[in-house]
C-alpha cells in the first residue's frame, strides 16, 4: 500500500470538495437551469425563506421578465412574491400567487393586498401583468411572470411569503421568524437587492454568511475530522508511515478544529442577528462539538508517554471522544442542510463525500486487518520455529513476514 499516494489523494479530494462547496451556492442561483429553458440576466438570492429572484429588465419598453423560486415547500403550500409601489410593508403589495388547487393543477394568479386582513383573492394589480404561470418541482415552487413596471420607476419594496393551503383556502402565513423578515428592496435596472423595508444590508449578505458558516463546518467537522481519524486508525499499521501518520492525524485535526471554531463563531453571529429564528438541535449539537473538540485539543497537550500507567485510560478517552465528535459532526452537517432548506446540491455532494470516505475506511479496514493477522502468524512462527502450531502457522518461512 502506497501511503504517500493515499495521503495525497485524500488531501486533493478535500481541496476539490472545498472548491465545490464554495462555488455551489452561486451556481444554484446564477446558473440554475429552468425546465422551460428560460434565461435571465440577473439573479439574486433573497436572505430568508430559501428564495431566489431571477429577472431580465428591458429598458426600451420598461418591462421585466422574472422567475421567483421558493424552495423547501410542499404540495400543500402557497407561495407569493410581491412589489409594493407605494409603501414599505405588506399593505399595498401587488402580489403574484401560486399554489396547487383541488384539481391537482398549479394555479398562478395576481392579487392586490389592500391591508393585513387579506384572503389573497384574485384580482388585477395596479400595473399590468401580461403573463403569469407557475410550476412545482421537487420541493420548489417557481412563478414566472412578465411585469409592465410603473412609469419612471425601477426600484421597489419587494415582499415574499409562503403558507399552507386547506382545500381551496390559503391560510395565514406564520407571524414569526423568517416570515417577518421576508421584505426588502429590488432595483431591476441596477440588479441590486437589499434586506429590510428601507434597504440597508445587502439581501445576499445574510445568505452569504449562512453559506460561509455551512462551508466552514461541513469541510472541518464533517470532512477533515473523519479524514484525521482515517489517518490515525489505518496509516499507523504501515511501518513506512511511522511517524508520519501521527503528524498527519494531529495536523488534520488541528486544522479541522481551527476552521470549525471559525464556523462555530459565524454560527453564533448568525444566531445573534436572527432573533426569533431558532434551530435548537443544530445549535445544541454545535455547542457540544465545540466543547468536545476543545477537550480533545487540551487532551493532546496532556498525552501520557506510551509506557505510562495512565496511557491506556487516555487512549480510551481519546478514542471515545473522537468517534463521538465524528458521529455528531456528520449528524449536525445534515441538520445544517435542513436549516438551509433548498441547498439540495450541497446535501448530495456531502452524501457523496461520506460514501467515498466510508468506502476508503472499509477498504483500509480489510487491508489492515489482513496485515495485522499476517504479522501475528509470522510472530508465532518466529517464536516456535521447530514446532507446528494448531493451525500450521509455525511452519511459515521467515521470508513471508509482512
Amino acid at each position: 500500500m502506497d501511503t504517500k499516494l493515499l495521503t495525497s489523494n485524500l488531501v486533493l479530494f478535500s481541496s476539490i470538495l472545498l472548491t465545490l462547496f464554495t462555488f455551489s451556492y452561486g451556481q444554484n442561483c446564477s446558473t440554475h437551469q429552468f425546465t422551460n429553458n428560460n434565461l435571465f440576466s440577473t439573479c439574486n438570492p433573497l436572505p430568508v425563506l430559501n428564495s431566489f429572484l431571477h429577472w431580465t429588465y428591458y429598458p426600451d419598453n420598461h418591462t421585466v421578465d422574472l422567475a421567483y423560486r421558493h424552495g423547501g415547500v410542499t404540495e400543500s403550500s402557497w407561495v407569493a412574491w410581491a412589489l409594493n409601489p407605494d409603501g414599505t410593508r405588506m399593505a399595498g403589495c401587488q402580489s403574484l400567487i401560486a399554489f396547487r388547487n383541488s384539481s391537482g393543477q398549479i394555479h398562478a394568479y395576481t392579487s392586490p393586498i389592500a391591508g393585513y386582513n387579506t384572503d389573497l383573492s384574485e384580482g388585477a394589480l395596479s400595473f399590468s401583468v401580461p403573463r403569469i404561470s407557475a410550476e412545482f418541482l421537487g420541493s420548489e415552487m417557481i412563478i414566472f411572470a412578465t411585469l409592465e413596471l410603473p412609469i419612471n420607476r425601477t426600484s421597489f419594496t419587494q415582499v415574499w411569503q409562503n403558507g399552507q393551503v386547506s382545500g381551496q383556502a390559503l391560510q395565514v402565513h406564520q407571524t414569526s421568524g423568517d416570515n417577518l423578515r421576508s421584505i426588502g428592496t429590488v432595483d431591476f435596472a441596477s440588479g441590486q437587492t437589499s434586506a429590510g423595508a428601507g434597504g440597508g444590508i445587502s439581501a445576499s449578505a445574510r445568505q452569504r454568511r449562512r453559506n460561509i458558516h455551512g462551508v466552514l463546518n461541513a469541510v472541518s467537522w464533517g470532512v477533515l475530522m473523519p479524514m484525521g481519524a482515517i489517518f490515525a486508525r489505518y496509516l499507523k499499521v504501515f511501518k513506512s508511515a511511522n511517524p508520519a501518520w501521527f503528524y498527519l492525524h494531529a495536523g488534520c485535526q488541528t486544522v479541522a478544529y481551527a476552521v470549525g471554531v471559525a464556523g462555530w463563531g459565524t454560527g453564533l453571529k448568525l444566531g445573534s442577528d436572527s432573533v426569533g429564528i431558532r434551530f435548537d438541535t443544530h445549535r445544541n449539537i454545535g455547542i457540544t462539538l465545540f466543547c468536545l473538540g476543545t477537550l480533545q485539543v487540551f487532551a493532546l497537550l496532556l498525552r501520557p508517554k506510551p509506557d505510562h500507567k495512565f496511557r491506556l485510560y487516555w487512549n480510551i478517552y481519546h478514542h471515545v471522544t473522537g468517534y463521538t465528535v465524528i458521529i455528531l459532526s456528520i449528524i449536525n452537517v445534515f441538520e445544517g442542510f435542513d436549516a438551509l432548506n433548498g441547498q439540495k446540491n450541497w446535501k448530495k455532494a456531502y452524501i457523496g463525500v461520506i460514501i467515498f470516505l466510508g468506502a476508503i475506511a472499509v477498504l483500509l479496514e480489510a487491508i489492515t486487518w489482513f496485515i495485522v493477522i499476517k504479522r501475528k502468524k509470522t510472530s508465532v512462527s518466529d517464536k516456535y520455529p521447530n514446532e507446528n502450531g494448531a493451525n500450521g502457522y509455525a511452519s511459515r518461512p521467515h521470508d513471508q513476514t509482512a
